[in-house]
């Protein structure tokens, strides 16, 4: 048989340009599904895991109650306020298993009332004992920050446009200085403002913010190396009834809860496109093989073999898939970068700086992703039309002539 299969199969893919089409059409709008889901839960997952992994702290203990606004800030960047007593910071320590520990307290800037900056979280932090801030606060200003001066988190310098060092800003009715801008940390400290606990104290002797003295927001804790931090939590919360303990791990469990349904809608998504798929390609296949029935018939008079008919019939269909898969690949990852920010979930989460590590490892997951999409929609569009392209290969030339 001296012809090309490939200029064959076009051409039959040509005869009907509307079918075509809504074969093609069918598989890209599968595919580009898939690639979406996959992308969104991805991309969710390892923001949430960065995110709580560069905190530095393998326990945050926070005031009854506050479980979740904790990880709101901490995870989503949302401006939260919640306080408890000082003196929880000594009944911590004495937990056995706990290795090192600092505080932080959490305040809200209110525009033209307190301050003359626009809404933002104002982070006080201990400087002694420190080992959240002090790492990125070392590498972008070199040294502690001195009475009366405040440097800004990455984003919170983008948003209140804070370009210049040295801005004087004032902030509950006292001046201070902007000397910097602290690296990208990928959690919410990136949306805050960041001043030493001494000028927290001033502020709150001068009456000029509801906080009442000896009051803190979180308490971050290190454990000793080999302990379980989840075993050490349950102690911290069986022995001071006043606190929630997060462990590092749980960050975000809540989130990944939404995203374990939403992963389910995902699914069951995928599955009725899926099933819608194969029913089409089916349909279709079954209707094409109907009309070539004679066709295939003199094809099998003049020397073709049931080979040479399956043949042909596969490669239209690798063909089909093939470009429906490429063009749903496109059509996906176009839409995600598209909508990624028209999502609250992705759009309020702190965007980590991915070390060249993680992001080599993301994309090769991307890219399996994308392989892995391409291969089921092909597959199913070769599953849709195996039963009509069995028919054609048992067809008996004489019988298919006279049909």
């Amino acid at each position: 048989m001296n012809f090309s299969y490939l200029s064959v199969a076009l051409k039959n893919l040509k005869r009907n340009p509307f079918r075509t089409g809504v074969l093609i059409l069918s598989i890209a709008t599968l595919v580009s599904l898939l690639i979406f889901a996959a992308f969104f839960t991805t991309r969710v997952r390892s923001t949430v895991q960065k995110a709580s992994d560069r905190l530095g702290a393998d326990l945050l203990i926070v005031p009854v109650g506050a479980r979740g606004f904790a990880e709101e800030f901490l995870l989503e960047s949302k401006n939260k306020s919640f306080y408890m007593n000082r003196d929880l910071i000594d009944r911590v320590r004495q937990i056995d298993g706990i290795e090192a520990i600092t505080e932080q307290t959490y305040l809200e800037t209110i525009s033209g009332i307190c301050c003359d900056i626009a809404r933002t979280q104002v982070v006080a932090f201990n400087q002694e004992t420190d080992f959240i801030v002090r790492p990125w606060l070392q590498r972008s200003l070199g040294r502690p920050l001195k009475s009366g001066e405040a440097i800004a988190g990455f984003e919170t310098n983008k948003n209140l446009g804070l370009q210049l060092l040295e801005v004087e800003k004032t902030l509950f009715n006292k001046k201070f200085r902007i000397v910097g801008v602290l690296d990208k940390t990928g959690t919410g400290l990136d949306n805050a403002l960041f001043m030493t606990e001494e000028d927290l104290d001033q502020i709150i002797a001068g009456g000029n913010s509801p906080l009442k003295k000896g009051q803190i927001s979180i308490i971050f804790a290190k454990i000793r190396k080999g302990l379980d931090p989840y075993h050490v939590g349950l102690d911290v919360e069986g022995k001071i009834i006043d606190v929630d303990v997060v462990a590092r791990r749980e960050m975000g469990g809540e989130l990944l809860t939404k995203l374990g349904d939403i992963n389910k809608i995902f699914l069951i998504s995928s599955l009725m496109a899926t099933v819608l798929t194969v029913l089409l390609v089916w349909a279709i296949f079954t209707a094409i093989a109907n009309e070539r029935t004679r066709e295939i018939g003199i094809m099998r008079a003049l020397g073709a073999k049931q080979s040479h008919i399956v043949r042909l019939f596969v490669l239209e269909v690798l063909t089909l898939g093939l470009l429906g898969s490429l063009i749903g690949m496109l059509l996906g990852t176009c839409i995600f970068v598209a909508l990624t920010q028209s999502f609250a979930i992705l759009k309020d989460l702190a965007g980590p700086t991915l070390s060249f590590e993680t992001r080599l490892i993301l994309q090769l997951k991307e890219t399996a992703v994308i392989i892995g999409s391409m291969v089921v929609g092909t597959g199913i569009c070769l599953a849709g039309a195996l039963e009509p392209i069995h028919r054609l290969r048992k067809t008996e030339p004489l019988i298919a002539i006279k049909e």
